[in-house]
């Protein structure tokens, strides 16, 4: 059965796509990563592989799921039946309930310190930040709590539908992001010191480029994108076939970059001016932004709308996580939706208890020395996400036929033969050889 929903626009698709792909991990990690490895050398080289290596996988994606019509699992029975890759669209559905289940944890955390944020709690907080965050993780009735509450926020979106759900809220969501964005790198270019932040950001350093720091440019290059998973293959089966898939990837691509930009000219200014270390990871929202903001005049209020900034960009990439999997259980049957998203959804939430639980009740529990969120994070991010990225590079130049590739690729686009040999290149030979030494770094095998 062919999807009986569409996206309503180009744009509603484009905004949907950016959100899946702008996550955390694009606001709080890329620029500390950016400044500390090279600075403008560093994002040049991120570019560089984006465009490489990020970019033809994500056309990939696109070309399986809008020539099939058809949600991750069932599009590539169509392109290859009676073999088993179509166990490439399970692997996705299931690395998004891993990831949703914890995911939604740091969702949690987030609509807890907003709630702290607008109620005036997190402006002097007594005995510092660091021990705030860690006793509100440790919390196991307000983490489990707020998790629950951002699971509901996220099914309620997604059991509306592509139009009336997905698609709308992120034609909301991401501009307001993009205007919470420039409120806040206007405030903070505005302080003593603010330069500095520029400089530690954007200066090319290229003594600072390490092998760590390419293999980080080669692995975030692709994870930014969100490609790896088959969401972008549910999504791309809503589209149009009048519309040109190397545009609106083009436009994607462009949207996350300048994300991570706008977050490292937001960040780091106002981090340089107040002499505070900058840091990766959940310690920059929850401990080093709060302890900024408290510092400067009307910090609370830029605070909460950097805190709403944060849980537009994780509730967009959210809806993506429960579609792929709603997607394929209701098989284009609309009747089936809103039943679907709230028995997965409620069954994501439980299944990510125990790593809401992890840093508090269950914190002796551990797997190979690792939390159970920890090693939740570790399974998708270092194993299942590049494993699924190998495989759709693998099988879309192996299984789809270089006529169906070429149509899709040229319709609704003026780009020629030229611009699709150089992309089935960088499919076929470059992005697999670049996924395998990711695949190896994270696995300490070089």
């Amino acid at each position: 059965m062919k999807q009986s929903e569409q996206w309503t626009s180009k744009l509603g698709f484009i905004l949907a796509a950016a959100g899946s792909a702008i996550g955390l991990g694009a606001i709080w990690k890329f620029p500390y990563v950016t400044g500390t490895s090279g600075g403008g050398a560093f994002f040049v080289l991120f570019l560089l592989f984006t465009v490489l290596v990020g970019l033809p996988l994500l056309l990939g994606e696109f070309v399986i799921g809008r020539s099939t019509q058809q949600e991750a699992i069932t599009a590539y029975k169509t392109i290859a039946p009676g073999t088993g890759w179509h166990w490439i669209g399970r692997l996705g559905v299931v690395t998004c309930f891993i990831l949703l289940s914890f995911y939604s944890v740091v969702g949690g955390w987030i609509v807890l310190y907003l709630f702290r944020s607008v109620t005036g709690q997190l402006i002097d907080v007594e005995g510092g930040y660091e021990k705030l965050f860690e006793t509100v993780i440790a919390d196991p009735v307000m983490t489990v709590g707020a998790q629950f509450v951002f699971m509901l926020f996220t099914i309620f979106v997604v059991a509306r539908g592509v139009q009336d759900g997905i698609e709308k809220a992120n034609k909301y969501m991401m501009p307001a992001l993009f205007l919470l964005f420039l409120v806040l790198i206007i405030r903070s270019l505005t302080l003593d010191g603010a330069m500095k932040g520029i400089t530690f950001f954007l200066r090319p350093d290229f003594s600072k480029l390490t092998s760590e720091a390419v293999l980080y440019a080669l692995g975030q290059s692709f994870f930014s994108l969100s490609v790896g998973v088959s969401v972008m293959v549910t999504y791309s089966s809503y589209l149009a076939q009048n519309e040109s898939l190397p545009r609106s990837a083009a436009s994607i691509v462009g949207l996350n970059l300048l994300i991570s930009l706008l977050a490292g000219l937001a960040i780091f200014p106002a981090v340089f001016s107040l002499g505070v270390e900058p840091t990766a990871g959940p310690g920059l929202l929850f401990m080093v932004l709060p302890s900024v903001f408290s510092k400067i005049p009307l910090g609370g209020l830029f605070l909460t709308i950097f805190l709403v900034l944060f849980l537009f960009a994780t509730l967009t990439s959210a809806f993506s996580m429960l579609e792929i999997i709603v997607a394929s259980l209701v098989k284009g049957d609309m009747t089936k939706r809103k039943k679907i998203a709230w028995l997965t959804g409620l069954l994501i939430f439980v299944a990510g208890v125990p790593s809401a639980l992890s840093y508090g009740v269950l914190s002796e529990w551990t797997i190979f020395g690792k939390s159970i969120f920890d090693t939740a994070d570790f399974l998708v991010s270092n194993i299942l996400m590049p494993l699924g990225a190998l495989l759709i590079a693998i099988f879309v130049p192996l299984k789809m036929k270089r006529d169906m590739l070429l149509k899709e690729i040229s319709m609704g686009s003026t780009n020629g033969r030229r611009f699709f040999a150089v992309w089935l290149m960088l499919l076929r030979y470059v992005a697999p050889i670049v996924i395998i030494i990711v695949f190896m770094d994270v696995l300490d095998v070089i």
